[in-house]
């Protein structure tokens, strides 16, 4: 099949700090695999000069087969689309979105990517005892996770602390064998933690700095930062100094990618031959089109 007879789907990412998302390389290359013609737009409202909502209308009313939703909207979207899966809604927050012909569907690709990465990294065993900076919408979805992974508790520290109150109430409800406790500073809780996870945006390209600064990681097995863009954060450099086992960001990007591209298409693609392409750079494979 010729690419210009291939199926088009029409994608996109909406956000505020996306200019080096791999969101749209991935789904596009996924797409090529599958046999599809895939278009993913990166959609930040500022620079289009329009507020989120006017965003995500312009996507329903001009035909796109879905959206992905990142900070800070995962949690804005929810009055816009129906959750089938209760855990989806008991966690409050949305990263992919399905426009079907009765309506805005929300997934939740975060949560489930971890929890694939997260095995597929440290295989079968519990997350143990977690401390967690940040509880907006990729640290309720990370939570939930944790929850279905069997982690014996959970420390959660966010600056807002109504965000950490209504996530430990939804977590206690949802798995009520889950330990949740709400610690004034992270030191409180890094010293008992098996696992230690960045769900804030510090360290993302142009929010520098290490929510961990400062604090003795070397009691920890294993360490999570939710920001891929870079891909070696600082925080992740003092975890692997400390000996602890790393999960970067972006095994939570590609994961979660890959299952939400899933949910769009109906497909399902090579995931060793994906991971591989996204590896070679951009030039590269322009150079070989």
């Amino acid at each position: 099949m010729r690419a210009s007879e291939a199926p088009r789907i029409r994608l996109g990412l909406i956000g505020d700090n996306i200019a080096r998302s791999q969101s749209p390389r991935l789904h596009r290359l996924a797409g090529r695999m599958c046999g599809l013609g895939v278009s993913y737009a990166s959609l930040i409202p500022a620079d289009l000069e329009m507020d989120f909502d006017a965003v995500f209308e312009r996507c329903r009313a001009e035909g796109f087969r879905g959206i992905n939703i990142t900070y800070p909207y995962k949690e804005t979207v929810l009055d816009k689309v129906k959750v089938d899966d209760p855990a989806v809604r008991a966690l409050g927050a949305c990263n992919t979105i399905l426009f079907e012909p009765d309506g805005a569907r929300g997934h939740n690709t975060d949560s489930s990517g971890f929890a694939s990465a997260f095995l597929a990294a440290f295989g079968n065993v519990s997350p143990g005892r977690v401390a967690m900076a940040g509880a907006g919408g990729v640290g309720k979805a990370i939570a939930f996770a944790l929850g279905r992974l069997g982690a014996s508790h959970l420390a959660l520290i966010d600056p807002d602390q109504s965000k950490s109150e209504a996530l430990a109430t939804s977590l206690t409800a949802h798995f009520p064998d889950l330990e949740v406790s709400r610690p004034e500073t992270l030191a409180e809780a890094v010293d008992s933690a098996d696992g230690l996870i960045n769900c804030t945006p510090i360290g993302m390209v142009g929010h520098d700095g290490n929510v961990f600064d400062g604090l003795d990681l070397r009691h920890s097995r294993w360490a999570f930062d939710a920001v891929y863009t870079p891909v070696e954060t600082r925080f992740l450099a003092a975890a692997r100094t400390a000996k602890a086992e790393i999960l970067s960001g972006y095994e939570l990007f590609f994961h979660q990618g890959v299952q939400a591209f899933r949910l769009f298409t109906g497909q399902e693609p090579d995931e060793a031959a994906l991971r591989a392409a996204m590896l070679v750079p951009e030039h590269s494979e322009a150079g070989r089109a």
